[in-house]
């Protein structure tokens, strides 16, 4: 597969992703804008709001009828957050032309409609509908609280706001509620403008249309879209872990302990970083899995991710309260162990080899295909998935230890019951 990507208008990019196995096209039209405080909640509650409906098609009815007439297209909203960035936008599905009878063109119309939902909302006097902000904001609301309902999720997400704090990477893609409270439907049209306008367009095609036609259908969906000075978005920024890990206590009412770690990675190895972690903590043949959760039994589930855009590797795991002491140790000597290089040639051969088939899958989904460039598209990285594997199969064992022996811990969330 030749994937292909260009500038098609100023700050406007195109990633063609040619495919003929899928019986759908997809499109996908994703803004590029900086992970602030102050615009989290904007950013995140606009798709929501944009997919009620467009000054054609004024209602979700009327929208769904539109993608009706299209063999039941669907359009679905998007909020996604890549190392210090909010991709936000609309990914678009619909049946593939070769298998539509008498070859009615269906990618030219989806395209119209994407660029509709994005460019051309239904507003009434200069903003947005209140009722449907209202309403988005609501159900914004309702994301943003469901988090804390998941204790493993929340945990996750204050580890990053204690060991981020002050950095964007802090920041939940949703942003908060205090954020959300603040918007009505005149600030949030009106920031609308400024973010498509200062914000780079991500616009992605994967399906079995040639080049050209792509091209040509994307120009004219986007041909209004205002172009400004352009906001774009800074390299995530690294830091070093303190002298001190810190600790952060907190109580709920749960049964089940909940541990996060965050360490720093202080590497520009990220192959052998992405092994490393896998090895310890990132598959069901990792040292956390089969020793800290079933040969020792510390834990009800233990994983570990690395984040290599911030240099972050984080641990996730449920414990026992009593057990708290015992799991972190544990936790930190399977580290030490990749740290070492004591393993078993079958941990690294595993590990290697689930990663290379991950990136081999990555061409069986059009989801996962889009997925995977926008990450290198908000990142500015550039390796395909075969190029990422190559890159992978020369990692030695040595680059894996000098990977490991730079990560330094910064921050432990512990969530425990309040009888505790």
């Amino acid at each position: 597969m030749e994937v292909k990507r260009w500038e098609l208008m100023p700050h406007v990019y195109l990633t063609y992703l040619p495919a003929r196995k899928f019986k759908t096209g997809v499109l996908s039209a994703q803004f590029i804008t900086p992970l602030a405080k102050e615009t989290a909640s904007y950013n995140a509650l606009l798709p929501a709001v944009l997919h009620r409906g467009t000054m054609r098609c004024p209602d979700m009815e009327q929208l769904a009828a539109a993608m009706d007439r299209l063999y039941g297209a669907q359009i679905s909203p998007t909020i996604r957050k890549r190392g210090e960035t909010q991709c936000l936008g609309f990914v678009a599905s619909f049946i593939d032309d070769r298998f539509v009878s008498r070859n009615e063109p269906l990618l030219e119309p989806a395209a119209e409609l994407l660029g509709e939902l994005l460019l051309d909302p239904v507003t009434r006097g200069g903003r947005f509908l209140q009722e449907y902000v209202e309403g988005e904001k609501a159900n914004l609301a309702d994301a943003i609280r469901s988090i804390r309902n998941d204790k493993r999720d929340w945990a996750d997400l204050r580890l990053l706001q204690e060991m981020c704090a002050g950095e964007p990477y802090g920041i939940s893609r949703f942003g908060d509620e205090a954020g959300l409270a603040k918007i009505n439907n005149q600030k949030l049209y009106a920031h609308s403008q400024r973010m498509m306008s200062s914000s780079r367009l991500e616009l992605f095609y994967c399906g079995s249309a040639e080049c050209h036609r792509v091209e040509e259908a994307l120009l004219t969906a986007f041909s209004s879209l205002t172009r400004g000075p352009q906001t774009e978005p800074e390299p995530p920024r690294r830091f070093a872990a303190p002298s001190q890990p810190r600790l952060v206590t907190e109580e709920m009412d749960v049964t089940q302990g909940k541990l996060s770690m965050g360490f720093r990675c202080d590497t520009d190895d990220e192959p052998a970083m992405i092994l490393a972690n896998l090895m310890f903590g990132g598959s069901s043949n990792s040292k956390l899995f089969l020793n800290v959760r079933e040969k020792l039994s510390l834990c009800y589930y233990a994983s570990s991710t690395y984040v290599r855009s911030k240099g972050i590797l984080t641990v996730s795991s449920g414990i026992e309260t009593a057990d708290y002491d015992r799991a972190e140790a544990e936790i930190l000597r399977q580290l030490d162990e990749i740290r070492q290089g004591l393993w078993e040639d079958w941990e690294l051969t595993a590990a290697r080899e689930s990663l290379l088939s991950a990136l081999q899958a990555l061409g069986d989904s059009q989801g996962a295909l889009e997925n995977y460039y926008l990450g290198l598209a908000a990142t500015g990285r550039r390796e395909t998935p075969e190029e990422m594997a190559a890159l992978l199969r020369q990692v030695t064992p040595e680059r894996i230890r000098a990977a490991a022996q730079s990560v330094q811990l910064d921050t432990i969330y512990f969530l425990k019951g309040k009888e505790a």
